[in-house]
């Protein structure tokens, strides 16, 4: 089988004629141009193929009995037919990067399906960024492997380490942070993190058993955030007036870190680039975070600071 595509982009191009946004421009500086979305198979145009529409999309069956699912557009999220595995998916990875893992969860896309992406445009903010994205996505990626990521509050971080487990099949989100009663602000903000987070999912709310379920649990793992696991256990010791009381706390974590077998990806505050915090208490969490990450850092493949959503690998 073979998959011709003459053009990848949205219905406007990319970039798209008069559009001053940046990645337009960037292009547009860079004498690059993607035509709309042009799809050849086995030297047939898509529109001629045998092909049934599906919610979002087309189920195309190539003359030698090949399956290939196709988005219909940008946003679309082509529902598979039911107990088929297709050999090609062509999707909106841009826009909808999550469908990939819901196609893997339900076993329509596997290993052995060829993955591309079409209609892509300026929702993505360059080439260099929609390959960086790719190179996450469209390999399985089997542990061990740890990644740390870290940034500041509302850097980005999160979405970051969402983003990065997008095309997995099986996650699990193991949340630090629990409501807190007569703090609805809190609970908003867990809230939009829990709409974030696509349905197939598991959210395990955990903070003492942290380390037990690093090295029990299966499939892709995202922890978030470490921030917030440590001011849990620093209450539960005591360790605000005498922070070594969370020592053997965080020594178990890092041993957890270090014998996971699974591919984890860790989101913490990065607490070097604030004021000096004004109470013993304060230093003392910043003191504690900061070495811990540091230790995280030193047993992970990957490190990355998010800033202002964009990220640098360290």
């Amino acid at each position: 089988m073979n998959i011709d595509l003459k053009g990848i982009a949205g219905p406007g191009g990319w970039p798209q004629p008069g559009c001053r946004c940046a990645s337009c421009n960037r292009l547009r500086t860079a004498g690059i141009s993607h035509e709309p979305t042009s799809i050849l198979i086995d030297g047939v145009p898509l529109e001629e193929c045998s092909r049934w529409e599906v919610p979002g999309g087309y189920d195309v069956r190539t003359a030698t009995g090949r399956r290939i699912l196709v988005a219909g557009g940008p946003g679309a999220r082509p529902d598979p037919v039911a107990e088929i595995v297709y050999d090609a998916a062509l999707l909106d990875l841009v826009g909808c990067p999550d469908h990939l893992g819901a196609l893997r969860h339900l076993g329509a896309v596997t290993a052995a399906t060829e993955i591309i992406a079409v209609h892509v445009d300026h929702r993505v903010s360059s080439s260099a960024e929609l390959d960086r994205r790719m190179a996450f996505w469209l390999p399985l990626r089997e542990g061990p492997h740890r990644t740390l990521l870290l940034g500041g509050s509302r850097s980005g971080k999160s979405a970051e380490a969402e983003l990065r487990l997008a095309g997995d099949p099986y996650v699990t989100y193991m949340a630090t942070a629990t409501v807190r009663d007569g703090d609805p602000e809190w609970a908003a903000r867990i809230a939009a993190h829990q709409r974030r987070r696509p349905s197939w999912w598991k959210t395990v709310e955990t903070t003492g058993d942290l380390a037990h379920l690093l090295t029990s649990t299966a499939g892709a793992i995202l922890v978030d955030g470490i921030g917030t696991w440590l001011a849990a256990v620093m209450n539960e010791t005591g360790a605000w007036e005498d922070p070594a009381r969370v020592g053997p706390r965080v020594d178990e974590l890092i041993a957890a870190w270090r014998a996971a077998t699974a591919r984890v990806i860790a989101v913490s505050d990065e607490v070097g680039l604030s004021l000096v915090p004004t109470t013993p208490a304060g230093r003392a969490y910043r003191d504690v975070l900061g070495t811990l990450n540091q230790r995280l850092a030193a047993e992970s493949e990957e490190t990355a600071l998010v800033v202002a959503g964009r990220v640098t690998e360290l």
